[in-house]
């Protein structure tokens, strides 16, 4: 019914950024929050950042200032710009998004499969 599919992934050294995204295909009626998770390993998984459905955006506290979180409805996709990186933002990350799909009252939550950031030297 509903996909997410992430790609930006990858190697970067500390210091550098890359940039996430997150599209969202499918029987779609509406999409509320979107948001972004990571799990580093040995690690539970924890927010990163959420953007509603009005673009209004909240931060984990460790990434204030170094990520940002956007979204473009026309193309039901969000990304995660994640400037100043460091070693310990290793880990896979995840895209999630409320959706309500056509001819449905209900809305429920959707996760992609994760993509891999690696921040090594």
């Amino acid at each position: 019914q509903v996909q997410l599919v992430e790609s930006g992934g990858g190697l970067v050294q500390p210091g550098g950024s890359l940039r996430l995204s997150c599209a969202v295909s499918g029987s779609i009626g509406s999409i509320n929050d979107m948001g972004w998770y990571r799990q580093a390993p040995g690690k539970q998984r924890e927010l990163v950042a959420v953007i509603t459905s009005g673009g209004s955006t909240d931060y984990a506290d460790s990434m204030k200032g170094r990520f940002t979180i956007s979204r473009d409805n026309a193309k039901s996709t969000v990304y995660l710009q994640m400037n100043s990186l460091k070693p310990e933002d290793t880990a896979v990350y995840y895209c999630n998004a409320y959706v309500r799909v056509v001819l449905s009252s209900v809305t429920r939550v959707y996760w992609g499969q994760g993509t891999q950031v690696t921040v090594s030297s």
